[in-house]
């Protein structure tokens, strides 16, 4: 997910580019011994790019080795999720996970890397929510008579999203399925492509990123009908979460690191306690909190089963909604 470069890039402060050659880092060197690459796979300036450079930083700090966020884009996060899984397992090059590969496994069929099989997860470190948002046109004011308005006019109403396969895009899927509704996709590419059309009436409704939505809730131009994690945001308080209409409904972005399979457990158990201590920090805590996410933190088997239950869940999503990669 990305959000507007000019809005969030003065709270990344990135470590300083510096040439690396990675090499072996053996179980029983201390860790890092030489600069480490963290790759994440969308342009910078977005959200994730920020997230990552805010750990990268935080990493250099404490361990005295230079992170260095190298930005990988394309190919729906593939591309990067590919050099990353194919690096050599010694800490010398890490990525940042996103929901997107949880998405991916069940939306590509001829990747030459297996997500869950190919990754070491080390440490999570947030979700977001996004928001059912409508242009104010739309009769409903909420999830309930949005659901009634959706029935009454099938095959009607559109639903703009940024990309098949995306968050954004299979948290409309899961909406439609678990409501029993029949809105009409349109694929823009990317969220800041379709907001325009929200805005103006054009497109009636969006799954948004949550960030990146208050700012037009805020001044009236957006309605928010609910968001899409499990309990209400404190930036929001007023607004219900879908769980409220919809039982069981859940739909975030995620971020997290992991490294190629094989990774030495010392590798993985110091990242992974460097990576809590951050989201623990107070003041590292409110720019995470600043970005509309939502920490939280464990232990690397934690990150595992959060991802093998991620996977699993959009797996069946996408079936149900017969959703194609673009």
């Amino acid at each position: 997910m990305t959000f507007h470069r000019r809005r969030f890039l003065h709270l990344a402060t990135g470590a300083a580019a510096l040439p690396l050659t990675p090499r072996f880092v053996r179980a029983q060197d201390k860790y890092p011994s030489r600069p480490v690459k963290l790759i994440v796979t969308v342009p910078a300036g977005g959200s994730p790019d920020i997230i990552g450079r805010l750990i990268a930083q935080w990493l250099s700090e404490r361990l005295g080795q230079a992170f260095v966020v190298e930005n990988k884009p394309g190919a729906s996060t593939n591309i990067g999720t590919e050099l990353a899984l194919k690096s050599a397992p010694d800490g010398g090059t890490l990525l940042l996970a996103m929901s997107s590969n949880a998405i991916n496994g069940a939306l590509f069929h001829h990747l030459n890397f297996d997500f869950m099989r190919d990754v070491e997860p080390v440490a999570s470190i947030s979700t977001i929510p996004l928001v059912l948002d409508v242009n104010p046109a739309v009769p409903a004011k909420s999830v309930a008579e949005f659901i009634a308005y959706a029935k009454a006019n099938p095959g009607k109403i559109n639903l703009a999203s940024g990309g098949s396969g995306t968050p954004l895009y299979v948290a409309g899927a899961l909406f439609k399925m678990m409501a029993g509704v029949n809105l009409v996709d349109v694929i823009y590419q990317g969220e800041g492509g379709a907001m325009p059309d929200l805005l103006s009436g054009q497109m009636r409704a969006m799954f948004g990123v949550m960030p990146a939505s208050l700012g037009y809730i805020k001044s009236g131009k957006l309605r928010p009908l609910a968001v899409t994690s499990a309990k209400r945001q404190e930036l929001l308080p007023d607004v219900p979460a879908m769980a409220e209409f919809l039982p069981g409904y859940e739909a975030n972005g995620w971020y997290g690191i992991v490294a190629p399979k094989g990774t030495p457990a010392n590798v993985v158990n110091t990242l992974n306690k460097q990576v809590n201590a951050a989201l623990a920090d107070p003041a590292t805590r409110k720019r995470f909190t600043d970005l509309g996410c939502n920490v939280f933190s464990g232990s690397p088997d934690d990150f595992k089963k959060f991802i093998a239950a991620e996977t699993a869940k959009w797996a069946k999503v996408v079936a149900f909604a017969g959703i194609k990669a673009d």
